[in-house]
This record gives structure tokens, sequence and C-alpha cells, in this order.
């Protein structure tokens, strides 16, 4: 569910970049997701990742490193952006940490994933905040990132639990794809009605 470029004073993603990002990233998380629902729904905690998990659990925060750099490179802010540079090096030290995560169980892949969803949604957070201002209607994203935060802090307590599993993860992700939907519905109306 993140986003993750802070508004530059001299650069800001446009309306239109940011749809159009948005779109995409609607369109990865339903396919990832209907692919752990398709394959691997039924590991539970204690479970040894399959190949197929092991590969959709490591693709899934370096995606979210890919399109936070697609977002930099689109709003011009260079190496200048401090909040994305954090938020690429939390992406792949979580890559990283999934790697190792996934050599052991579903339980400490969860933990490693609810961190990083913490994390990242405190870093979405911060700038759907910062960016109303220059771009607007970011109200979908502040509570697409005040969730994941939430998700975070609910995948780390229950990758303890037996019960819990995959479907759990793909659930958020189905989630995070709903939000970055309605922000691509809210920013096409703010555009029409500035066009007026």
């Amino acid at each position: 569910m993140t986003q993750t470029i802070e508004p530059s004073t001299t650069a800001t993603p446009t309306a239109s970049g940011l749809r159009s990002l948005y779109l995409i990233r609607v369109i990865f998380s339903l396919i990832w997701v209907a692919l752990v629902f398709t394959t691997s729904a039924t590991l539970l905690s204690t479970d040894r990742p399959t190949v197929v998990a092991a590969v959709l659990l490591v693709i899934y925060p370096l995606w979210d490193v890919i399109a936070t750099l697609l977002e930099r490179r689109m709003a011009g802010t260079g190496s200048t952006n401090h909040i994305s540079t954090i938020n690429v090096a939390l992406g792949l030290v979580t890559t990283i940490g999934m790697i190792i995560a996934v050599l052991s169980t579903i339980g400490t892949a969860l933990l490693v994933f609810g961190v990083w969803a913490l994390l990242s949604g405190a870093i979405q957070l911060v700038v759907a905040i910062r960016r109303r201002r220059t771009v607007g209607a970011q109200w979908p994203m502040i509570i697409s990132g005040g969730l994941s935060v939430l998700a975070g802090l609910n995948f780390a307590a229950m990758s303890a639990s037996a019960t819990s599993g995959l479907s759990t993860v793909a659930g958020y992700s189905a989630f995070g794809a709903f939000w970055f939907l309605v922000s691509v519905i809210v920013l096409s109306i703010r555009s029409r009605r500035a066009k007026r």
C-alpha cells in the first residue's frame, strides 16, 4: 500500500503522472494477490514457503522500491529527496530480510512484512500529508498509510500464531490496490474540475 515520494519545493509529481503510476500499482497488486490466492493462500505461519511463495514475498517489497524510483524520476527530484531515499533503503533492506525470512517459515516472513508495512505506511502518511498542499486529493493515501501502520502491527503480532498465513498478506495488498484505485478516481475528478 505504500506511496513514497516527498514533495520537493522544486519538483512535485503531476496529478496525471500520479494517476498513471497508481494505476500501474493497482494492476501489479491485483496480479500479485491473484497469484498468492491461487498458489500459496493455504500456507500457514509454521510452514516453510514454497518456491513460488518465496518469490512472491521477495518481489513485493522490491516492486515498491521500483515504484518509488519511478515516482522519484517522474518528480525530477533526483537525489535531493530524503524521504524517498529512506523508503528505497527500507525497501531494499526489507527485500534482503525477506530473502532470509523465506528460508525459514511463513511466520518469519510475516514478521518481516509486518515491520515493513508499519514503517512504509508511516512514510506514506507523512508524504500524503505534505503532498496535499501541492497536488491535493491525498485523503485516500492518508487513510491507506494509516491502515498500513495498523496492518503492520497486526502482521507482526500474528506472525507467531500457528493459524496465520499468506492469505492475510494478500488481503492487505488487495486493500492497498483499492486505495490506489480510489486515489486514481479522486485525482481524475480533481483534474477535471480544475480544467473547468
